[in-house]
């Protein structure tokens, strides 16, 4: 308890050297967590674009319809199917879904676009298309009109109770043609899905195309920081050979490897970080240590045991980073949740880049309490680490050298 004692009063005989050393772990921990939270909060909305805006976490299909995806790869709706996949542990909501590509014409216009018939509620559990409504009201599962991306609404000049009209291919090669209202307009996150996609209600697309009962996939959402592989592998396990389980990762793979090559750039920038942060804890140690020589070296010659002294180091310096390591996480919370609310936005070519890819180009910071602790103390094991230079300076200390002027 003595050592305790001591090594708090001797933090605060010299202020400034102090306030000083703690500055420095402070501000490398503020620097560490806010590149930490920008890493994490970019990557995570980048999945979150994805998730929500089109294929969730998981996606059921007919066994050879990811390899080729067309409606002659459906497969009858089940309740029973749904029931089962719903009753595993990490699951959320569960959408049926039947997709397809068709012309959609109005007046002298016509443009190509993603159909989805959809379980109006059920999607919205997933993807949240009710949110994303600028305009008009939102789908429910008797409607037979169509809800229509911004982008899309934009391109075919239509408004709110418009007719459109449907051409394409239905079940078994069979024609599929329909006339249809705009109930709604969405905004979609990704401006790729934004300017072709369409949504009708199941039982009006599965009219549409003449595939009755028949499903292209169900759509899977997870609990929040649940690992979307291991769930694949548990509804395999209790589906059959008879249907395919798929990441969104595996549906979009492309994406996926986009976002693994900028997660292993951003580490090594944190590296580099650390590197720093590693020299400028270091260079505050080196002055301490020149300030403190004649003191160290006077009470080795009054007979304090190296070992002590030692421990007296460590114990200081265990304060010291400590202090600046939670001043540090306090400092950074308002500018991550600043950040979080209201996000550094990408303009020039790089936004162009992020929209080719179907991302928003921002770059929202995230306040997951992991990160604050992680970088926190990431940078506490650096300062202790660096903390032992002083134990080895002490342990070859002359006394009589060390107080010479």
């Amino acid at each position: 308890m003595w050592l305790l004692r001591l090594a708090w009063k001797n933090l605060w005989r010299n202020r400034s050297r102090t306030l000083i050393t703690v500055s420095a772990v402070a501000f490398a921990t503020f620097f560490s967590i806010i590149t930490g939270s920008l890493k994490e909060g970019v990557f995570n909305n980048l999945v979150k674009n994805i998730v929500s805006s089109y294929t969730g976490h998981l996606q059921v299909h007919q066994k050879g319809y990811q390899d080729e995806q067309i409606l002659d790869n459906s497969f009858k709706k089940s309740a029973l199917l749904e029931g089962i996949i719903e009753n595993i542990p990490e699951t959320g909501a569960v959408a049926p879904r039947l997709e397809s590509f068709a012309l959609v014409s109005s007046g002298e216009l016509t443009k190509g676009c993603m159909v989805l018939g959809i379980d109006p509620e059920k999607e919205n559990k997933i993807t949240s298309v009710k949110e994303k409504l600028v305009n008009g009201r939102y789908l429910s599962l008797e409607d037979r009109g169509v809800l229509i991306g911004a982008g899309l609404a934009k391109k075919m000049n239509v408004s709110i109770n418009d007719e459109l009209i449907l051409i394409g291919q239905g079940y078994h090669g069979s024609s599929a043609a329909g006339k249809m209202p705009v109930r709604g307009i969405v905004k979609m996150g990704s401006p790729q899905l934004n300017d072709k996609i369409l949504f009708m209600s199941l039982p009006a697309a599965q009219e549409l195309f003449g595939a009755d009962s028949l499903l292209s996939s169900l759509i899977i959402s997870l609990d929040d920081n649940t690992e979307p592989s291991g769930v694949a592998g548990s509804i395999r396990a209790v589906i059959g050979d008879q249907y395919e389980v798929k990441t969104w990762g595996e549906i979009l793979p492309e994406v996926k490897q986009h976002i693994e090559t900028d997660t292993n750039n951003m580490r090594y920038v944190q590296y580099i970080l650390y590197l720093l942060i590693s020299f400028g804890i270091f260079s505050t140690l080196l002055i301490m240590m020149v300030e403190r020589r004649f003191e160290t070296g006077m009470l080795l010659a009054l007979g304090m045991s190296k070992l002590r002294i030692q421990w007296l180091l460590i114990t200081e310096s265990l304060f010291t980073v400590m202090l600046g390591s939670i001043t540090g996480i306090l400092m950074s919370i308002p500018l991550v949740l600043y950040f979080k609310n209201q996000p550094l936005r990408i303009t020039g070519e790089a936004a162009k880049a992020y929209e080719r890819f179907g991302f928003e180009p921002i770059f929202p910071a995230s306040a997951d309490p992991m990160v604050f602790l992680s970088q926190g103390l990431i940078v506490f094991v650096i300062g202790l680490i660096l903390s032992l230079y002083p134990l080895y300076v002490v342990m070859r200390m002359h006394p009589v050298m060390a107080m010479k002027k």
